[in-house]
């Protein structure tokens, strides 16, 4: 990872290399933490951040999810992200906005420890490859089901969610994949190890519903909107695994991802084994959006 000058740390900025924390910290034992992910874009009217008020209310509902106080508003958190973009001198960058439990006390509980604040930026390119965001990449099936809300809340993106999604990730790279697509406790099609998924048939998108046990994605929740808007088809259900081998296209949605074409499911081609023509035009409309060149979205963007 490229080293950017300065991190936001508890509503200071500070050097890089100075952004530390303590090894008794709460959060590094007992995963008590939540954070979020933003893409920063170059645009023709400077870098600008796609759905930054839309990531920072999810940061505090995944805060108020784990009974976490986050000691700043999201206003007063987005305008220290577009300070830490503009004193690294950013055109475009990835944004790790994280809340966390610190050093005071040790035990399960966390309540008597500070909530630390934190939000750091980096240059990222494409998460799965360029390769990947323009043929598509490989994905298993992972052994690792993703755990319902019984178990851990999905809505909360929260740092003891993501074991899970490791040890997904790890057994699909071993295997010689690019990605893990988890199924839930029923048996159906859940996410990525950090992405939503959705498939395309006959002209129709399908992604699974909040209650399968997926985050709900900020870029899921922008390619329903685009795509409705392009008049295509959008349905929220559950899929198994054999409706994700049958599928006319497939690809990943997420911050980190964007839009990923999906080629291969466990060994079984999706489609033509290629882009395909819905992915390939939500994707493109996805980009320019992202970059500034629809007038129609700009509100989702704030410029730095």
């Amino acid at each position: 990872m490229e080293k950017a000058e300065k991190i936001w740390l508890n509503g200071k900025l500070v050097d890089w290399d100075e952004a530390k924390v303590h090894v008794l910290t709460h959060a590094l034992h007992y995963a008590t933490a939540v954070f979020d992910s933003i893409r920063c874009y170059k645009t023709p009217r400077g870098p600008a951040l796609f759905r930054l008020k839309d990531h920072l209310q999810r940061l505090h509902n995944s805060a108020k999810i784990y009974t976490m106080k986050i000691p700043y508003s999201v206003e007063e958190l987005c305008q220290a992200t577009k300070e830490l973009v503009r004193v690294n001198n950013f055109s475009e960058c990835y944004v790790r906005p994280i809340a966390y439990y610190g050093y005071r006390e040790m035990g399960v509980n966390p309540l008597a420890n500070p909530v630390e604040v934190a939000i750091i930026s980096w240059r990222w390119g494409a998460y799965l490859g360029e390769e990947g965001l323009e043929n598509g990449i490989r994905c298993k099936i992972s052994s690792w089901m993703r755990p319902d809300s019984r178990m851990l809340p999905p809505l909360a993106k929260a740092s003891a969610n993501y074991g899970n999604s490791v040890l997904a990730k790890l057994e699909a790279l071993q295997c010689g994949y690019d990605e893990a697509i988890q199924l839930n406790s029923q048996g159906y099609v859940c996410e990525g190890t950090g992405e939503n998924i959705f498939i395309v048939k006959e002209g129709v998108l399908f992604t699974p519903p909040t209650e399968a046990g997926a985050l709900e994605g900020i870029t899921q929740n922008s390619v329903i909107t685009m795509a409705q808007d392009m008049g295509m088809t959008v349905i929220r259900k559950n899929i198994s695994r054999e409706e994700l081998f049958l599928a006319d296209e497939a690809f990943l949605t997420g911050t980190a991802a964007e839009i990923t074409p999906i080629r291969e499911v466990d060994e079984r081609v999706i489609g033509r084994g290629v882009k395909g023509e819905i992915t390939a035009a939500l994707q493109a409309r996805f980009f320019d959006i992202c970059r500034g060149k629809d007038e129609k979205y700009l509100h989702w963007l704030e410029f730095v």
